[in-house]
């Protein structure tokens, strides 16, 4: 298999804007990304989509890949158009965001598809328990709920499940927003409308629920430190 890695990175992101080109130490949070990503060593080519003559260049000028992309609501809608040409299996989609992403939870992904011999499996995502409530509550962490089989049911931003019968033990995810595309999967994602509960949810995963699909989760370990807001940005500029 042909396994390749796509960081989607705009400029103009919602909650806080220019977010990718804010430094952690010595470089942008899209570069750092970006060379931590090629340093793992698992892909055959990594690059960037972006519509952001601005994040082009910053890549560009520290020796990355990236491609230049039109504007697109979802960063799997910015990646299907990129890779459209590239000849590949796999794509692994990486948030622009998670300058912190290692190796492991990345080959876990890859190994997902590795073990799928019947070539049922379409996306696969990771997961990670949360354990703080306000973690829990921030409806900046998307959480999932999965099947027996680790087939996702539904991501949200609010808490699922709710917790009714206390004196039942219950755990809690985090949904990370890795992930890991079959490209005919991936190419077919971009053709679909958005349904209700995407467009309220702004979770562009649920898409994929919506029409029937399955993603499958992984939990992870991983731990790390995804750049939402200013104050997140703080939190990574801590861990450098």
């Amino acid at each position: 298999m042909k396994i390749i890695a796509v960081i989607p990175a705009r400029y103009e992101a919602s909650r806080f804007p220019g977010k990718l080109m804010q430094t952690l130490g010595e470089k942008t949070v899209i570069t750092t990304t970006y060379q931590n990503v090629v340093e793992t060593g698992l892909f055959d080519e990594v690059f960037v989509a972006t519509d952001s003559g601005i994040i082009f260049e910053e890549i560009e000028k520290n020796g990355g890949k990236a491609v230049m992309t039109g504007q697109h609501e979802t960063g799997s809608d910015r990646i299907a158009e990129a890779v459209q040409n590239i000849d590949c299996d796999i794509v692994i989609n990486v948030q622009g965001d998670e300058p912190f992403l290692k190796l492991e939870p990345l080959q876990q992904l890859i190994d997902v598809f590795k073990a799928d011999d019947q070539q049922e499996i379409s996306l696969a995502s990771l997961k990670i328990k949360l354990s703080e409530k306000e973690e829990i509550e921030n409806p900046n962490n998307v959480k999932v709920i999965t099947d027996n089989n680790g087939f996702a049911l539904y991501f949200s931003r609010s808490v699922i499940p709710f917790h009714r019968e206390v004196s039942y033990d219950i755990s809690y995810f985090k949904h990370i927003g890795v992930y890991a595309f079959r490209k005919e999967a991936l190419l077919q994602f971009s053709k679909l409308e958005m349904k209700p509960l995407e467009i309220s949810e702004k979770i562009e995963c649920i898409r994929y629920l919506e029409y029937g699909m399955k993603i499958k989760m992984i939990e992870t370990n991983f731990v790390g430190v995804g750049i939402d807001t200013p104050e997140d940005l703080e939190k990574a500029r801590k861990l450098i």
